[in-house]
């Protein structure tokens, strides 16, 4: 694959399974995450990669994400695919949860992607070719208590990005939407509760999830393909279609389940 690849989230996760899976593919990549000593590690697992550079950013730091996009653009000559994957998720109920958390989850699922995506767009419309890739979640398509605003950011990564898709296609970009459902990864231990500290428990379905090498396969041949939306993950899948035809099912399933 001769393609420039930026992952943000590559830390650990599913971002960090999607590089060794691009590297695996000879893909050149660009990996950031706030953390500089864990994104060597990556670096240094990143086998039959082209070409691997190192970007630490927060991508809740709108003016960070325009200053690294730029060096990042200077130094590999050129940009293929953004997947914009940094996220955090939320254990908490919205009455008892600070607006300072609300604020956190939607600055860096929802607005950091639009900032990081802005300050790439520029540079793929004057090239005329280039891919967008947003992981949203199953909860990008429908909410659960305990996720107001993580649901929120991940609805508004799918209106954003649809349109962005409208206004770009016709222009030689690709907008790819990714809606992974149970993960095996830290996504439950590392979210905020509503305090904004780490809940610090790995929740049953996420324990018994998909492994992050299978759902980093996926994606990448999702994007490879130019899938406008993917859903990824096992029979939790399923509720996305109870509520496009049975809405008031899935409401009486939602209400009714055990939510941690």
């Amino acid at each position: 694959m001769n393609k420039t690849v930026w992952i943000t989230g590559a830390s650990s996760g599913i971002g960090e399974a999607l590089a060794y899976a691009y590297a695996a593919e000879g893909a050149s990549l660009v990996l950031s995450a706030r953390s500089a000593g864990k994104l060597e590690e990556v670096r240094a697992n990143c086998r039959g990669a082209g070409s691997v550079w190192i970007y630490p950013l927060d991508v809740s730091d709108f003016d960070q994400c325009e200053q690294v996009a730029r060096k990042v653009l200077a130094e590999t000559g050129g940009l293929d695919i953004l997947i914009n994957n940094a996220g955090i998720s939320q254990r908490s109920l919205a009455a008892e949860t600070t607006f300072e958390v609300d604020r956190r989850i939607l600055a860096v699922n929802f607005l950091g992607t639009v900032a990081l995506t802005k300050a790439v767009l520029p540079h793929m419309l004057d090239r005329g070719s280039g891919q967008l890739v947003a992981i949203s979640s199953l909860a990008g398509k429908f909410s659960t208590p305990l996720r107001t605003a993580y649901a929120a950011s991940k609805h508004a990564l799918h209106g954003f990005f649809d349109g962005l898709r409208a206004e770009v296609e016709d222009r030689g970009l690709r907008v790819t939407l990714v809606c992974p459902g149970w993960i095996r990864t830290d996504v439950s231990r590392n979210a905020l509760t509503a305090t904004g500290e780490k809940h610090g428990k790995m929740d049953a379905g996420q324990s018994k999830g998909m492994d992050p090498d299978e759902c980093a396969r996926r994606i990448v041949r999702a994007v490879g393909r130019q899938k406008r939306e993917v859903y990824i993950g096992g029979w939790e899948i399923a509720a996305i279609y109870i509520k496009r035809f049975f809405p008031g099912l899935l409401a009486r399933l939602i209400k009714r389940m055990k939510t941690t």
